[in-house]
């Protein structure tokens, strides 16, 4: 090649490198290609066109650029390597160990490349050869942990049990105290059948060591796979009560127990590790967290409200922690504590549905419907998979807009309450009843009730609506029937209900009866003005 060509090459090939900078990669392969056909010998512009094609996953068109390259520069380094990587994309296996072979001649003390090479040959099930590439890293290098683990691989793959065994007791007597030896001969033996060698060894460990928490855990497993549950149990109390096991092994663990909910021991067993899982980790959200859904289910609800509290007292950043805790307080009617701890919830995470109906439910309890009509209307904007949410919010609006007398949009609630979900009983429940005070759309009201007690039997409220929309419907004796499976159920004498039953007495000429039930429903605590004129008027009045 003249000078004058020479030229036009390393120019070609400094713009290559130009477009392949501002990643004009077709460009940059075309100049590439150009100064490759001027100078088939020039090893830089095939292994830069090699590195293009690997870039488009093109690991076959890159190959024979690549052997070329090291063909023209056998000992350049980053050809050999950039040619492994090639055949090792292609699982071009077989052609590895040559490549592996000039590397480590090219730079012999670096041991990357003979456990590539070893590595190769355990993919191709050429376990010796593997065998001898790591006693020469032995030479180099000395004994390490990686070496004694990559030879405990092959050794079990080759069946060869007591020669892995025999390398760890090995390490075990040159190093008496490292208790990850113990532990690597310990899974050695148990996973191959061994069980009673791996307590042994495993228990030496815990006289040299009682501190070491994968001692614990292994010895649990061991047991547990003995059937000795009590001494499992009682070796992972020990792992768990060390603060440098990790705490999200230690959640692992505690969430393998649920399967086995609801068990008592499991849930007993859950809740004691998730206790001292606070002690060791007093510090972190996430030991509190767990323990409260322990406690939660064990029903500990005050204990567990205290252990959430705790856990965004440390960080407030799991939402699902808050969610739990405004749940309890709901459940517990603590209306104030839900509100407060349910905004301050949505002050860090305003964009979630489920809170903003649970602090909605709250104000409605509270009876401040306005209030709650924000939070419930927020929820059903924000969530649209979810079926269960929309019909419970929407329900809740049906319920806030009748309290606040604005019949057309809690008809309107109800309605889209039920389009999602046509067979929410309360729902049904509720709107029937709400039509029945307002003598309106009394066909449409006796059929969700009907609904609500076939979704719902033996639910004395729901049979009180029926009955009282039937003596809406002036069906007297169909009414009677129903209030008096109502009050049949009826738990908490309540005084609406006997209020009902007399008056639907009135209607069927047991006038006597009537007014006995009116005062049965004074008695227990209704004192409005018109129940007081039934009684002493002895007769039905509006």
């Amino acid at each position: 090649m003249s000078s004058l060509d020479s030229m036009d090459v390393k120019q070609l090939f400094f713009s290559a490198l130009r477009e392949k900078t501002v990643e004009n990669l077709k460009h940059a392969s075309e100049l590439f290609e150009r100064v490759i056909q001027a100078d088939p010998l020039n090893d830089a512009s095939l292994y830069e066109l090699a590195n293009l094609k690997k870039i488009q996953n093109d690991y076959a068109g890159a190959q024979p650029l690549l052997e070329r390259a090291v063909a023209v520069k056998p000992n350049n380094e980053w050809y050999w390597a950039a040619l492994a990587d090639s055949y090792e994309k292609s699982n071009n296996i077989n052609k590895l160990e040559n490549v592996f072979n000039q590397l480590i001649r090219i730079n012999p003390n670096k041991t990357e490349y003979y456990y590539d090479k070893a590595n190769a040959y355990l993919i191709l099930k050429r376990y010796d050869d593997a065998l001898k590439v790591y006693d020469e890293v032995e030479q180099i290098s000395g004994p390490t942990d990686d070496l004694l683990t990559n030879r405990q691989k092959i050794y079990l793959k080759q069946g060869k049990v007591d020669r892995a065994a025999a390398d760890i007791e090995k390490a075990i007597a040159a190093n008496p105290g490292q208790i990850r030896y113990y532990l690597l001969l310990s899974e050695i033996y148990n996973s191959n059948g061994l069980s009673d060698k791996a307590l042994a060894v495993l228990l030496k460990a815990e006289k040299l060591d009682a501190s070491n928490g994968m001692v614990h855990l292994a010895l649990a497993d061991i047991y547990r796979d003995k059937k000795n549950n009590d001494a499992s149990f009682n070796e992972l109390t020990l792992a768990f009560a060390i603060p440098d096991i990790n705490i999200d092994q230690k959640i692992r663990i505690i969430a393998g127990y649920y399967p086995k909910f609801p068990e008592p021991n499991a849930k007993a067993s859950a809740l004691e590790l998730s206790r001292i899982l606070t002690i060791a980790h007093k510090n972190d959200s996430k030991a509190f967290a767990m323990y409260g859904d322990m406690l939660l289910q064990n029903e500990k609800l005050k204990d567990g409200k205290a252990a959430y509290k705790k856990s965004i007292e440390l960080d407030g950043q799991a939402y699902a922690v808050h969610e739990q805790l405004v749940r309890i307080e709901l459940s517990q009617n603590d209306l104030d504590g839900a509100i407060k701890d349910g905004e301050n919830a949505l002050s860090l995470f305003p964009n979630q549905a489920w809170m903003n109906y649970l602090v909605g439910v709250a104000w409605a309890q509270k009876k401040n419907f306005n209030k709650a009509l924000g939070y419930v209307k927020n929820a059903t904007s924000l969530e649209i998979q979810d079926k269960e949410l929309l019909s419970l919010s929407f329900s809740l609006l049906g319920d806030c807009y009748h309290d606040l007398k604005n019949n057309k949009s809690s008809d309107d609630a109800y309605d889209k309450a039920l389009a999602v979900n046509p067979d929410n009983a309360y729902t049904l429940n509720n709107y029937a009843y709400y039509l029945s005070l307002r003598n309106e759309g009394l066909d449409k009201a006796a059929q969700m009730s009907a609904r609500s007690n076939q979704l719902q039997p033996n639910t004395a409220s729901f049979e009180d609506t029926y009955a009282w929309i039937l003596f809406m419907q002036k069906k007297y004796s169909d009414a009677k029937l129903w209030i008096e499976k109502a009050l049949a159920h009826d738990k908490d004498n309540s005084a609406v209900k006997y209020e009902h039953y007399g008056d639907i007495l009135f209607y069927i000429g047991n006038t006597d009866g009537a007014v006995q039930n009116w005062k049965k429903a004074r008695g227990y605590g209704e004192q409005s003005p018109v129940l007081e004129r039934k009684i002493n008027e002895k007769k039905y009045i509006e």
